[in-house]
């Protein structure tokens, strides 16, 4: 969503601005071209997102700064660099098309590949250790709570009698599992059938929604006043989050409704610029299918 993310975080030249997920950094790319003299602070969790990044950002020298970090340490690394506040923050959630791309890193499965699924490959727990280690309860509550699959009982019922067996390696293996466990009248015809429990497994292993709260949070308060927050969230447990942050954050008084005068004296921190969720046009769609389920929100600091 280019042209949405430039026309809501309207960067401006001289201004500080951080990409919290910067993936290959096309959004980075653009707001350097349009906004002059600006700085842009880049943050991934990805060692090979970051090289593709810089690479690609090497032109712009100087007024780059990328480094290896979640974007929930955003007040840090800029405490780092001793940058007071931000004219502007992006967050453009989930996994990279990058990341689905490269089999190896077992996000999805249409390849055969090691049953991974970290976002930062150097350390952390793999969706191999969650299936074969996690005790029955806690699988039903990964799959349902992060995949909201109907079925998460039935199919962690099977992952544990096949792991008694030997455990699961291969992103084919899970799926299978899971295609097998789904009675067939109610597999869903326009996704695979193993596409909840992928989710959910790639949400725990990352802690995709525990940062996404703790990012959302740390992003305000790193906001100059008039500063913007633009975040892109692909699914309805991220854009939930996102809605219902943004939404506390813009509240004025908090008092009991009973109370005829406020005593709180409570400030809203932001005011929402996209009362409604902001999606893709149709061209964009049809040149990337993967957009069909963004949903863009944006705020500015009060």
């Amino acid at each position: 969503m280019p042209k949405e993310v430039l026309h809501w975080l309207q960067p401006v030249a001289g201004g500080i601005y951080l990409d919290g997920t910067l993936g290959g950094a096309g959004h980075s790319c653009l707001i350097l071209e349009v906004a002059a003299e600006s700085r842009l602070i880049g943050l991934d969790r990805d060692p090979a997102a970051l090289q593709e990044a810089a690479e690609r950002l090497a032109c712009f020298g100087a007024r780059v700064s990328l480094h290896h970090a979640t974007f929930d340490q955003a007040g840090q690394v800029l405490a780092q660099l001793d940058v007071a506040g931000l004219d502007g923050m992006l967050l453009d959630l989930g996994v990279s098309s990058h990341q689905l791309d490269t089999p190896e890193r077992g996000f999805s499965f249409r390849h055969d590949a090691p049953l991974d699924m970290r976002m930062d490959p150097t350390g952390g727990i793999t969706a191999a250790d969650v299936v074969n280690q996690a005790d029955e309860a806690e699988l039903v509550r990964i799959f349902f709570e992060y995949g909201e699959e109907r079925y998460s009982r039935r199919i962690v019922r099977k992952i544990v009698a096949r792991r008694e067996e030997s455990p699961l390696t291969t992103t084919n293996e899970l799926a299978e599992l899971v295609r097998q466990s789904i009675p067939g009248g109610y597999r869903p015809s326009k996704i695979h059938p193993a596409t909840r429990v992928f989710q959910a497994l790639r949400i725990h292993v990352n802690d995709e929604l525990g940062q996404l709260e703790r990012g959302v949070a740390a992003a305000i308060s790193l906001l100059k006043p008039g500063g913007r927050l633009v975040v892109i969230s692909f699914h309805s447990l991220e854009d939930r989050i996102v809605k219902h942050m943004l939404r506390k954050k813009a509240q004025g008084c908090i008092c009991p409704p009973r109370l005829p005068v406020c005593q709180c004296h409570h400030t809203p921190d932001v005011k929402i610029l996209t009362r409604r969720g902001v999606k893709a046009g149709e061209d964009e769609i049809n040149q990337n299918p993967r957009s069909r389920s963004a949903i863009l929100r944006a705020a500015e600091r009060c």
